[in-house]
């Protein structure tokens, strides 16, 4: 039996989860605060954390934070406004996914199924079998989840280091939003392609500390990105 935990403070909310996980075959386990959240985690092991961000006694940060501590267990944030630092801060703390509410409970169990589905795949080989691709001085490890630059790691969320991953596995390729979000996330977006944009300004933020005059990540203006081999 899967287990899937359902935390939020608002009883409308889970109820209607809930109802929604035992639809998909799954077991739900339901948490009214941070506290109860992280300890139904740890004694049930969930396969898919479904966390609101605003709850008593510790908030979804935290909880995810303290579950990234010990586990890479998807967990998809949920959180009642959609600012770009709320999303940000989700992403930095490990966070695989987030919602804005209001929200549509189908989409929820999409987003569900597409982390499931990730998990179920032994790694993420390219067709010739590789797992680790280095071009000039940046490395990326997909079985070891680790990226490098002048051979020092750089710190990465697992989605962070899947777009370079996808990217550079497929030089001068050009991937729309879409592309990234149905490669990467695993399913159709809804037409929220921003957070396409907030990891690519973050993976930036991180590589260009180091000078990387063999490669670059472009953008292609009203298209998408690319990974593109600068010619010397």
């Amino acid at each position: 039996m899967q287990y899937i935990l359902v935390a939020d403070d608002n009883p409308d909310i889970t109820d209607v989860l809930e109802n929604y996980v035992k639809k998909e075959g799954y077991e739900p386990i339901i948490a009214g605060d941070g506290e109860e959240a992280l300890n139904k985690f740890f004694e049930y092991k969930p396969s898919v954390v479904l966390l609101d961000v605003m709850m008593p006694k510790m908030d979804g940060y935290e909880v995810c934070r303290r579950i990234r501590e010990k586990s890479d267990v998807p967990v998809i944030l949920v959180t009642a406004r959609g600012e770009d630092f709320e999303r940000i801060m989700g992403l930095d703390i490990g966070a695989d996914d987030y919602i804005v509410k209001p929200f549509s409970p189908s989409e929820v169990m999409a987003r569900v199924r597409a982390v499931l589905r990730r998990m179920s795949k032994n790694d993420r080989a390219d067709e010739g079998g590789r797992t680790r691709i280095t071009i000039g001085n940046l490395t990326v490890d997909i079985k070891e989840y680790a990226l490098y630059m002048n051979n020092e790691q750089v710190s990465m969320t697992k989605k962070e280091l899947e777009t370079v991953w996808t990217l550079m596995n497929n030089p001068e390729k050009l991937f729309t939003r879409d592309n990234l979000l149905n490669s990467i996330w695993g399913y159709d977006y809804y037409g929220e392609t921003r957070t396409v944009d907030t990891h690519i300004k973050r993976i930036r933020g991180k590589l260009d500390a180091y000078d990387h005059p063999d490669w670059d990540i472009k953008t292609v203006w009203g298209a998408g990105y690319k990974f593109v081999i600068n010619k010397s």
